[in-house]
């Protein structure tokens, strides 16, 4: 049997309905239900084996239940982005794939790269996450009925106007779950004020960065521009030196960022500078809009580590 001084690392793919676990260097395979019995005893099961880490593929909240029953047993849980893992396959050499094969791929990824380990949400914080999901659906139909009415009939236009009505009003309802949530939660609250103090930042971009975004506060500049997508990378190669690009992180963040950011290089002093800064030096406007919500992203992050509210002068 292969031994490893390191510790063992434990992979665990998700499926809708089981979960298959495995280990490196030493194999522990093994099935468990993805319910309430399965995951008390896959965290049985790990607490015996007392693992260095574990690691899971986000699978759009398939995992998050499972999740957190192994953090509350105290077990090391990294969840990463599934891009990730493929791309460690291919560089190893793996190109089968089944559920067995990703939970060893997950396992030797873990012991290669050791993923970082990021606070797991508690259940009022995935609600908050649930709903803010819905929000951003509703947001999208909105959107395709409207692109959809544009080649109908009146009949049908008139028809489309009438969900499009409905949509609005749910989407109302989901914006009032919103406050409510954050209102019942002192910490919520906090933050959410300490937030909302930016010129720029509206109540939809709290929410997502609170919901979206719970590392915010805990990690330095770098990490959380990372974390989130907003750091740009180079693409050089040689003599050859490419423009930096933005990828990966957390797509839903940056969706609501970029939108502050147009808001903000108008309202907002200290981002308008930047932007007005960068586009004199020649920058296109792109690049600039990303500078800004950098800067944003930054400036939160400090203001909830420091707990302080938005000061031009300061940030």
């Amino acid at each position: 049997m292969q031994t490893n001084a390191d510790g063992l690392y434990i992979g665990i793919d998700v499926s809708k309905t089981h979960l298959d676990i495995d280990g490196y260097p030493e194999s522990h395979r093994a099935q468990f239900s993805n319910d309430a019995a399965g995951h008390l005893n896959l965290a049985s099961k790990l607490q015996s084996l007392q693992p260095r880490w574990i690691v899971v593929e986000a699978t759009g909240g398939l995992e998050m239940e499972m999740v957190s029953v192994l953090a509350s047993a105290g077990l090391p849980v990294a969840v990463i982005n599934p891009r990730q893992a493929r791309d460690f396959a291919k560089a190893i050499g793996v190109l089968a794939k089944t559920d067995q094969v990703d939970a060893l791929v997950l396992a030797r990824f873990g012991e290669a790269v050791k993923p970082a380990l990021r606070p797991v949400k508690d259940g009022e914080l995935r609600q908050l996450e649930d709903v803010l999901t819905r929000r951003r659906q509703l947001v999208e139909m909105v959107t395709a009925e409207q692109n959809r009415k544009l080649q109908a009939s009146p009949l049908i236009a008139k028809e489309i106007d009438e969900h499009i009505d409905w949509l609005k009003q749910r989407i109302k309802g989901a914006d009032g779950d919103l406050g409510r949530a954050i209102k019942a939660s002192p910490l919520w609250h906090a933050k959410a004020n300490l937030l909302a103090s930016i010129p720029g930042v509206g109540a939809v971009t709290v929410t997502t960065m609170l919901a979206e975004l719970p590392e915010l506060g805990t990690l330095n500049r770098r990490e959380i521009s990372a974390l989130v997508g907003v750091c740009p990378y180079n693409r050089d190669s040689g003599k050859t030196r490419g423009r930096r690009r933005i990828w990966g992180g957390r797509a839903c963040v940056r969706s609501v960022l970029y939108m502050a950011a147009l808001v903000g290089v108008r309202y907002n002093p200290t981002l308008k500078a930047i932007y007005e800064r960068l586009l004199a030096a020649g920058k296109m406007k792109k690049v600039a809009i990303v500078a800004c919500m950098r800067k944003l992203l930054v400036t939160m992050n400090a203001m909830l580590r420091d707990g302080t509210s938005w000061t031009a002068t300061v940030y």
